[in-house]
């Protein structure tokens, strides 16, 4: 038989152990709530000044190497095969134009008139011709794993590549390093899913 002290003390256990999971079952739920309607104000405030510190550090970069390299497109990935093998897709390079001439034998990126995206050919002809007292240097371009030169890829009636068509010269060479822009290139989808888990990650602040 219980005395009466040890009755009471189990009495007033039971409404303390009910308390005590209702406060648990609020908790729990106002996390729910919490996680449903996403980050704090203050949070996203945080999250929206740290994507824009990683952009504004992104941009100061890029324009770093621009004027390091003097080129207004210091860096390519190769997207063809026509330079294979000493290039595949997937390389990447880091372009200069330090020096004004451009010689037989070097590797150049260029842009083609009427075309959106530059193209990694090797000079296979050159020459100068004098046009108002200055020398202008002429260039023709051909792959390496191509046989024919690249006069049909040119604009229409165009010959020759002049040094305003040049982006800049390969000076370092990374193997494999743009093989993402491949992906993307390739795979639309691909570059969809990709920029939205990182803009989720970036916004939410999630590790």
């Amino acid at each position: 038989m219980s005395s009466p002290g040890a009755a009471t003390t189990a009495r007033d256990d039971r409404p303390a152990t009910a308390r005590s999971l209702a406060s648990r079952a609020r908790e729990a739920v106002v996390a729910r709530v919490r996680d449903a309607l996403g980050p704090s104000p203050r949070q996203s405030i945080l999250s929206t000044l740290s994507l824009t510190m990683i952009i504004a550090t992104a941009l100061m970069l890029w324009k770093t190497l621009i004027l390091c390299t003097m080129s207004d497109s210091p860096i390519v990935v190769v997207l063809s095969g026509s330079m294979e093998p000493g290039l595949r897709r997937g390389d990447l390079l880091v372009l200069e134009n330090w020096r004004r001439a451009t010689e037989i034998g070097e590797t150049v990126v260029f842009n083609v008139r009427g075309r959106d995206v530059p193209i990694v050919h090797r000079i296979v002809r050159a020459h100068g011709r004098n046009v108002r007292g200055d020398d202008e240097r002429l260039m023709l371009t051909k792959g390496d794993n191509n046989f024919a030169d690249d006069i049909g890829l040119y604009a229409p009636g165009q010959r020759w590549l002049t040094e305003e068509d040049i982006v800049g010269r390969a000076f370092v060479f990374l193997p494999h390093v743009g093989r993402l822009t491949i992906l993307m290139n390739d795979y639309p989808a691909f570059k969809v899913c990709l920029l939205a888990v990182l803009g989720y990650y970036v916004v939410t602040g999630k590790d």
